[in-house]
C-alpha cells in the first residue's frame, strides 16, 4: 500500500529508504504507516510478500524455517530495488529477526536505513494476546525470541523502545534520522513565497514538514512542524517578520526556537552534575555549539483551532546533553498580536540545565535595517570577543549601545545581548522597531521568562541579498554561554517547569 500524505521530503546525508524491524507484536506496521504518512513517502508492510503457503504454515503455528523466508526475503529485496532505481524515498516492515536476513536485505543498498523497534519479551507477549484476526499468533513468540539476533553497532541501527505511543516512536525515529542531515526539498517550484497560504488552515510544506496557518481578524501566521517554528506573520497584507519561503529549508535561524540553550556554549564543553559534557560544535569557524537541539526537530500537534497551535516534542538524552525534557510551543493570534509561549518539564529523574530563546526577524517595510527607529528598554549590554562569548556587562550609558531612546540604527552593526530590562507593572518589557515615517511600527513583547533579549542585524546571513533586510529581535531566558558561566541560567528539578512568554505587537497610527 501507499500512504497518502504531504509532499516527499528527504534531507541531505539521511536515508532514502527505511527498514523497520522487529518481532511480531513491536508495532512496526503502525509505526511504519504513521512514518510514511509524515514523510509523504510509499510504505509496504513486509507481511504482503509472504506467499500463501508461508502464511498457512504460520497461522497453523508452525514456524518458518530459513529455506521458507529466502523467497520472501528476495520480494523484498527486489521491491526496495525498484523503490531505489525509481528515486522514490519509501518505509518498509519486516521482522528480519536474525542478522543473516538484515544482511541480505542491506546488503549493496547504501540509501536503506535500519530502525529496530525494541521491546521486552513480556510488553510483546502482551500485545500478541490482545491482537486479533492477525494470522501470527501468540504461540509462535518462542520461536521468535529463538530467532532474535539484536541488531549490533556495525549495522548503524536506530533503535526505539516501543514502551510509549506509536506517535512518541515516529518523532524518535525522524529525530535519529535527520540528526546532522541538512534539508532539501522535492517537487518545490519557483512560485513558492513567504505568503501564507491562500487556502486552508493546514498546508503540507516539504523542507520543514507540515504547516498550520492561523488567523484572527487581518492577522495572519504561519507555524511549520520542523522545530515548531515560525514562517511568517502578517496584518492587513503587511509582513510584520522577515520570514522564510514556504518550502524552503530555514537558514539564519528564521523563526526558531533555541532550546535548551540559546545562542552559544563556547567549545561546546560544559560541566554540569559532576558530568564534564561536550555538546556538538555546529558553527565549526568559531568552535562553538549554538541555538540548541531542537531546532531540526519535527514536533507533534497537540491541538488546533483557527487561531491557535499548540505542538510539542520530546528532547531525549544524547551525547552533551544526557537529560529528558518535554517541550511545548504555543502560538496564539489575538486583536492585538501574536503570543507565543515555550514550555519545558523536566521529566526525567536528575536536574537538568536549560535555557530557552526564539530568533525571529521583524521588519518594518523598510529596505535594510538602517533606517529603522530602534528602542530597546535596557540599562546594560553584553560585551563579548571574536566568537560571541560574552567577556562582561557593561552599562549603556554614552555608548552606541544606548537604545533607550529612539533612534536609526544606521550602519551600525549588531549582534549584541542586552539586560536590565525596564519593565511595566504587569513584568513587561518592550523592544519597539518603527518605521521612519513613525507612522508605523512593531513592539516585541518580553514576558516571564524573558531576562535577556539579543538584537541581531542580519549583517553575516547564510542568504545571499538577506543581508540587513530584518532585524532579529531574539527574547533569551539566559544569554550566551550560560551553560559555562552560569548566568542567568535555569536549573529543572525533575518534574520543574520553565515558561517563557514574547509577543508581537504591531502598531499603526492613523
Amino acid at each position: 500500500m501507499t500512504a497518502e500524505a504531504a509532499p516527499r521530503a528527504v534531507h541531505a546525508g539521511a536515508p532514502r529508504l527505511v527498514l523497520i524491524v522487529g518481532m511480531s507484536g513491536s508495532g512496526k506496521t503502525t509505526v511504519g504507516r504513521l512514518l510514511a504518512e509524515r514523510l509523504g513517502w510509499r510504505l509496504r508492510d513486509g507481511d504482503e510478500f509472504h506467499s500463501p503457503e508461508n502464511r498457512a504454515r504460520m497461522a497453523s503455528g508452525h514456524p518458518l524455517t530459513d529455506a521458507d523466508r529466502q523467497p520472501w526475503l528476495d520480494a523484498i529485496g527486489t521491491w526496495m530495488d525498484g523503490e531505489i532505481a525509481a528515486g522514490e524515498p519509501a518505509v518498509v516492515t519486516c521482522s528480519a529477526l536474525k542478522r543473516a536476513y538484515r544482511d541480505k536485505l542491506l546488503s549493496g543498498r547504501p540509501e536503506a536505513r535500519l530502525v529496530y523497534l525494541h521491546g521486552s519479551r513480556a510488553l510483546i507477549h502482551d500485545r500478541l494476546a490482545s491482537r486479533h484476526g492477525h494470522f501470527f499468533p501468540a504461540r509462535l513468540l518462542e520461536s521468535q525470541l529463538a530467532d532474535l539476533q539484536e541488531p549490533g553497532p556495525d549495522e548503524h541501527p536506530l533503535t526505539v523502545e516501543i514502551d510509549q505511543t506509536p506517535e512518541a516512536i515516529v518523532t524518535e525515529v525522524l529525530s535519529l534520522m535527520y540528526r546532522g542531515a541538512e534539508p532539501e526539498v522535492l517537487g518545490v517550484g519557483a512560485a513558492a513565497s513567504t505568503a501564507a497560504p491562500a487556502e486552508g488552515v493546514h498546508v503540507p510544506s516539504s523542507a520543514t514538514g507540515d504547516e498550520w496557518r492561523l488567523s484572527s481578524g487581518g492577522h495572519t501566521a504561519v507555524v511549520v512542524r520542523m522545530g515548531a517554528g515560525l514562517r511568517h506573520y502578517e496584518v492587513d497584507g503587511r509582513p510584520v517578520l522577515d520570514g522564510f519561503d514556504a518550502g524552503s529549508p530555514v537558514l539564519g535561524g528564521r523563526g526558531q526556537i533555541l532550546a535548551p540553550w540559546p545562542n552559544r556554549v563556547g567549545d561546546g564543553r560544559y560541566r554540569f552534575g559532576g558530568q564534564d559534557l561536550q555538546l556538538p560544535l555546529n558553527e565549526s569557524e568559531k568552535n562553538n555549539a549554538i541555538h540548541g537541539l531542537l531546532r531540526w526537530h519535527p514536533w507533534q500537534l497537540l491541538a488546533r483551532g483557527d487561531d491557535m497551535v499548540l505542538l510539542g516534542t520530546t528532547l531525549f538524552p544524547q551525547p552533551g546533553y544526557p537529560f529528558l525534557l518535554d517541550v511545548t510551543a504555543e502560538y496564539r493570534l489575538g486583536p492585538d498580536g501574536l503570543d507565543t509561549t515555550l514550555r519545558a518539564t523536566n521529566t526525567g529523574d536528575a536536574p537538568a540545565p536549560y535555557g530557552v530563546g526564539q530568533h525571529p526577524y521583524v521588519t518594518v517595510g523598510t529596505a535594510t535595517a538602517d533606517s529603522v527607529l530602534l528602542t530597546v528598554p535596557a540599562r546594560y549590554r553584553l560585551k563579548t570577543d571574536e566568537r560571541g562569548l560574552p567577556t562582561g556587562r557593561e552599562s549603556v550609558d554614552g555608548t552606541p549601545f544606548d537604545f533607550r531612546t529612539a533612534r536609526p540604527i544606521g550602519e551600525q552593526p549588531l549582534d549584541t545581548a542586552f539586560t536590565g530590562l525596564d519593565r511595566d507593572a504587569r513584568g513587561r518589557a518592550f523592544v519597539r522597531l518603527a518605521h521612519p515615517s513613525g507612522l508605523r511600527g512593531v513592539d516585541v513583547e518580553l514576558g516571564e521568562g524573558t531576562r535577556y533579549v539579543q538584537i541581531y542585524t542580519g549583517d553575516t546571513p547564510a542568504e545571499p541579498g538577506r543581508r540587513r533586510t530584518g532585524v532579529a529581535v531574539e527574547p533569551m531566558s539566559c544569554p550566551a554561554d550560560a551553560f559555562r558561566s552560569g548566568t542567568g541560567l535555569t536549573v529543572l528539578e525533575p518534574g520543574a517547569r520553565h515558561t517563557l512568554h514574547w509577543g508581537l505587537r504591531p502598531w499603526e497610527r492613523p
